[in-house]
């Protein structure tokens, strides 16, 4: 008995007729390997590396027909004949590809995100489990890290710790140092979704030194910085921000001109989009017409997300809340989906309209606040909470005369610094009296 040949499945593939394609690739997996005619060790291993390509090629039919059922069933199957005939480092593989197939379900377009993670972290957790019965002790890890990764995505950010605090001490004991940054940063990243600011810039830091010990590749590095940009804007310090989203953004840069996928590019727009944000909240809006004729970021100058900063860096330019307001109604998608922006636009929206009432209320030294409402387009109450904050603060000195309606702006007090002189030599003085008391004491 001759081996079926896996041609004319691929054959049947590319010319667009699935139904043929897979009942072929069917046929070569249910070859049945205690056959006496495939005893020999030479005709195994071609039968398993034609099995091996069964799977791919029937993969790749079910992504294409977007069936996750039947990839679900492959995933199955496939777990049941490799076990105990395949290699370790195939089986591995394969795996990986299978659940590659099944997580780029969530972009099939009737797809849902939240059934593809469901249906991934299952069968996620599916082959942690016939690793753990086949003593696949590497691949159980790697699919570990995959699972606290999903879950990550999910937002059961507790669940996705509960995985990685054991694989940590794992890590530690095996000396992996590279799977060790991975799951350190993933802590980071949990850890920061749950508020924890003081946990995540440890586990930052934990990251950093095991990366530090190892040649630490460009994405990863792209992924520290970034993180570590995001901790520090979190802190408003957006200064030192930017260089880390700049070094971010220009090892995200170097790893696309290896391997220009889509997935590193939408990391780079992201990048760049951080980088014009700290431009903005620092106030320097000159230095973001300056970064964008830089010639790394030309090939981004035309996506919506660029068009979506630069309008918010001109409202706030123009210290104008009108069209801050337009650009979150115009590019609500590239401005409110992604939370780091969203939470630094909502202090941008505080900062923009004190901005803009003091903009309104600077050539007057008495204004009604019906006319301060009717220029802004907002609220009474919105506007009189807001000037009684700022009063309070000392953003500028007045007072809010509610019976007549009106706001009464002063000058800025001038600080007579002698005051301060004489309660400080006061002060002084009093000090050496009682001194001087103390020692008189000893002497009685």
């Amino acid at each position: 008995m001759s081996l079926p040949s896996i041609q004319d499945a691929n054959d049947a593939f590319q010319s667009g007729d699935y139904a043929k394609a897979e009942s072929l690739y069917n046929n070569i997996l249910d070859i049945d390997t205690s056959n006496t005619s495939f005893q020999l060790r030479s005709n195994n291993e071609k039968l398993i590396n034609l099995k091996e390509s069964a799977i791919v090629g029937l993969s790749k039919i079910y992504d294409a027909q977007q069936d996750s059922t039947k990839l679900s069933e492959l995933v199955d199957k496939s777990l049941n004949l490799m076990r105990g005939s395949f290699a370790k480092s195939k089986t591995a593989k394969i795996v990986k590809l299978l659940l590659d197939k099944v997580e780029s379900s969530q972009h099939w377009s009737n797809s849902n995100l939240n059934e593809s993670l469901k249906l991934s972290i299952a069968l996620t957790e599916k082959c942690i489990s016939w690793s753990i019965d086949e003593r696949r002790t590497f691949l159980q890890q790697s699919l570990k890290i995959r699972l606290s990764l999903l879950y990550y995505n999910k937002g059961n950010y507790n669940e996705s710790l509960s995985i990685i605090q054991p694989l940590i001490k794992e890590f530690k004991k095996l000396d992996d140092k590279t799977s060790l940054v991975d799951v350190q940063l993933l802590e980071c990243k949990n850890y920061f979704q749950l508020k924890n600011i003081p946990k995540s810039r440890a586990s930052l830091t934990s990251a950093r030194t095991s990366a530090n010990a190892i040649y630490c590749p460009s994405t990863t590095q792209a992924d520290l910085d970034l993180m570590s940009g995001i901790l520090n804007a979190n802190d408003k310090d957006f200064k030192t921000a930017y260089s880390y989203f700049f070094e971010s953004f220009e090892n995200y840069q170097l790893h696309e001109s290896k391997l220009n996928t889509e997935t590193d590019n939408m990391k780079s727009v992201k990048v760049l989009k951080y980088m014009i944000l700290c431009k903005i909240m620092n106030s320097q809006i000159d230095d973001i017409n300056s970064l964008l004729k830089q010639k790394s970021v030309q090939p981004f100058l035309h996506l919506k997300d660029i068009e979506a900063m630069k309008s918010v860096s001109m409202a706030y330019s123009n210290r104008s809340l009108k069209d801050l307001e337009n650009s979150l109604k115009t590019y609500n998608k590239e401005l409110t989906l992604d939370p780091i922006i969203r939470s630094h636009l909502s202090d941008l929206y505080d900062s923009l309209f004190q901005k803009n009432l003091l903009k309104l209320i600077e050539p007057y030294s008495c204004i009604e606040i019906n006319h301060i409402c009717a220029m802004i387009g907002l609220p009474k109450d919105v506007i009189e909470s807001k000037l009684s904050n700022m009063i309070l603060d000392k953003v500028f000195y007045g007072v809010l005369d509610q019976g007549n309606g009106w706001l009464i702006i002063y000058d800025e007090p001038v600080k007579d610094e002698s005051y301060d002189f004489s309660l400080e030599i006061i002060k002084h003085m009093s000090n050496a009296v009682d001194l001087l008391y103390e020692k008189a004491s000893l002497l009685n």
